[in-house]
């Protein structure tokens, strides 16, 4: 079941038709509930959705068609986001530091599984009913993702045993979790996570119930897809490994690997610069590119013309702005474009679905808010099996 159905074959259709002068979010939930039965065939554990990398209606009800149940929220405004689309969904907080309002908030809305690092954030949670789930997230110096969140997030291991102790003496149900770092296209990195979190438990001397192996599958940037096939596999292997007969349940909580490849982002050529070498398109880093601004720049790039005929010159390294007037709204340097770009075409960027309208911003009145229903993404990669 597909929701909001689709009345546009493709986005070229759309731009054709409507000849958009902002920037517009194209949606297939067939790739989205494609990607989701993916992890779901692939995984061997509870696939969960990191809420964070986009929360559109569409994106959750999609998801919901496609069989998940469990998401992981990031606040109280992302639970009441999923109850609104499945009132019955199992919500995971896993952002471990947290207001004694927001706890509250959890409390209230039936959170059945909290993420912790800290002592002291472990005593606001005094709260949380015996018998939930606690995992204690911690964190290694492992390599293999774009950028870590361990400075911010997750206890030394050392530190996880400890924690790991008082949440089962305290009666609620002990679990570990980590992430890897975002767009992680190391899979060994989730062995190195694994291998010592069944070396926390033992020096605990508990038995963990579950392991969240965090999100971090990459997305595919490039036009080669990540092969999420061989990261389950890893992960698979390494808790059999680790672990033995006596190995807990797993989870794992994707967001931008679940949501990027379901969305073809659309931006318009505003103006070209005398010999091509600049071009100023209609969103930028305050919209629906912000992510490439810490990412990098995505390779999977077309243009079109207004009648919907493809650009195909060489390509040419260019300096692309944004349509603010704040001149730090520019994207790294060399995003290749046709050398036959002309101004008002569009060019699509494909893979877009993560961290786009959902960190899109109305400075100066710019900005993603529409997102179109298609049937087809043209710059997708079929999912295999």
């Amino acid at each position: 079941m597909q929701y909001h159905p689709a009345q546009w074959s493709d986005p070229v259709a759309h731009l054709v038709r409507v000849a958009p002068d902002h920037p517009v979010l194209y949606l297939s939930p067939q790739v989205l509930q494609d990607t989701a039965r993916r992890f779901q065939r692939g995984f061997g554990g509870l696939v969960t959705y990191a809420v964070k990398a986009n929360d559109r209606g569409e994106v959750l009800a999609n998801l919901v068609a496609a069989g998940l149940t469990a998401f992981d929220v990031a606040s109280p405004a992302e639970m009441v986001a999923v109850q609104a689309v499945c009132p019955s969904a199992v919500l995971h907080y896993n952002n471990p530091v947290r207001s004694v309002d927001e706890i509250a908030k959890g409390l209230a809305n039936g959170v059945a599984s909290w993420s912790v690092d800290d002592v002291g954030e472990l005593a606001k949670l005094a709260a949380v009913p015996r018998g939930r789930e606690i995992a204690v997230r911690f964190a290694l110096p492992v390599a293999g993702a774009a950028y870590h969140f361990g400075d911010k997030f997750g206890a030394t291991p050392d530190a996880a045993v400890a924690l790991l102790r008082m949440v089962s003496a305290n009666g609620w149900q002990p679990a570990l979790c980590f992430h890897p770092g975002t767009q992680c296209e190391d899979a060994q990195a989730w062995r190195v996570y694994i291998e010592r979190a069944a070396s926390i438990a033992a020096q605990a001397g508990v038995r963990i119930s579950r392991l969240n192996v965090g999100g971090g599958f990459a997305a595919d940037r490039t036009g080669v897809a990540p092969d999420l096939e061989s990261v389950f596999g890893v992960i698979r292997d390494a808790t059999a490994a680790s672990f033995g007969a006596d190995a807990p349940d797993m989870i794992c909580e994707p967001g931008r690997a679940m949501a990027a490849e379901a969305f073809t982002l659309a931006t318009r050529i505003k103006g070209l610069r005398a010999g091509g070498g600049t071009v100023f398109l209609n969103d930028g880093i305050y919209g629906g590119l912000a992510d490439l601004r810490d990412m990098g720049l995505m390779r999977r790039v077309q243009v079109f013309g207004p009648d919907g005929t493809a650009r195909t010159g060489p390509g040419l390294p260019r300096v692309i702005y944004g349509p603010t007037c704040d001149s730090l709204d520019r994207l790294p340097d060399g995003l290749l474009l046709p050398s036959d770009s002309q101004q008002g075409d569009y060019v699509l960027f494909d893979g877009m679905g993560a961290y786009s309208v959902a960190m899109s911003t109305a400075f100066n009145g710019y900005g993603v808010r529409d997102v179109v229903t298609v049937r087809g993404l043209s710059g997708h990669h079929p999912i295999a099996g």
